[in-house]
């Protein structure tokens, strides 16, 4: 039987993020994807030039369609926009007690342009960071969400460590944001800390990083992997896709989501061991 997974999030129309970014990514990884839309946003690889919110309980009423007929084994939220948006996806999960779900705390795009209104920030904190089977937020959403500073490994793994202090059930911080030739990403199951080192691709085709990494996820939790093979199985499809980005566009381009999440790739041991 084929592995269902839902993305709760905005929808990119220049399909290089969002929802778009999402669905192309469970289908590379065999899993049936399901979704509902936050927001409608105007955007391209240039920016972000307009966003309109869903109505918070059309928002549910998506949710609740999928939950009782197509019943996701996995599930993700990303681009939320507003605190009652937040509100509204935390009652959802509540309600439909959705498993395995992966928080992407969305606050600003790779091109500036702000995502999650400021006072939806702490809502984030408060609502969805103790529903979260995993949170993965990049450095600059890690100070946010625990006000913290820090610019090395050390910084990413007290904050991860903070972020299941705070309620999530285990946390991946993201290095992207970090100076240097080396990414480092951290993650913590509130036992044990596993950390992955790659080489830095050399590329301004990152657009839709963060949530093709969170659907990437997903996807293998969906499909019934831990969740360190399925941390793994994200990171080295978007290590490939970064390095194969069809270079699209004028600003920062796509992923290419058109990579292979082949078995022997998404299965094998983590760097960390």
């Amino acid at each position: 039987m084929i592995p269902i997974a839902l993305t709760i999030a905005g929808s990119d129309s220049g399909g290089g993020a969002g929802i778009q970014a999402d669905l192309k990514t469970f289908h590379a990884f065999g899993v049936f994807g399901t979704s509902a839309i936050t927001a409608i946003t105007a955007q391209n690889t240039l920016g972000v030039q307009a966003v309109h919110a869903v109505p918070a309980d059309v928002v549910r009423a998506q949710i609740r369609s999928v939950a009782n007929d197509l019943t996701p084994a996995a599930c993700k939220s990303g681009m939320l926009a507003t605190a009652e948006l937040v509100e509204a996806v935390a009652q959802a999960l509540e309600e439909h007690a959705l498993p395995n779900y992966v928080l992407d705390p969305v606050m600003v795009a790779t091109s500036g342009d702000r995502l999650l209104d400021q006072d939806a920030e702490q809502a984030v904190a408060r609502r969805l960071l103790p529903l979260c089977t995993l949170v993965t937020p990049n450095l600059p959403e890690a100070r946010i969400l625990t006000g913290m500073e820090g610019q090395d490994a050390a910084a990413l793994r007290d904050m991860a460590r903070a972020l299941v202090d705070a309620g999530a059930g285990a946390a991946l911080v993201k290095g992207g944001h970090m100076e240097g030739p080396e990414l480092i990403d951290v993650l913590y199951d509130g036992h044990d800390l596993r950390e992955w080192r790659r080489a830095r691709v050399q590329t301004r085709s990152t657009h839709g990083t963060g949530c093709t990494l969170s659907a990437a996820i997903t996807a293998s939790l969906a499909a019934g992997r831990p969740l360190h093979r399925a941390v793994n199985a994200g990171l080295d499809f978007v290590a490939r896709a970064l390095a194969s980005a069809p270079g699209l566009g004028a600003g920062h381009g796509p992923l290419d989501h058109f990579v292979a999440a082949s078995p022997t790739e998404v299965d094998r041991a983590d760097a960390s061991g």
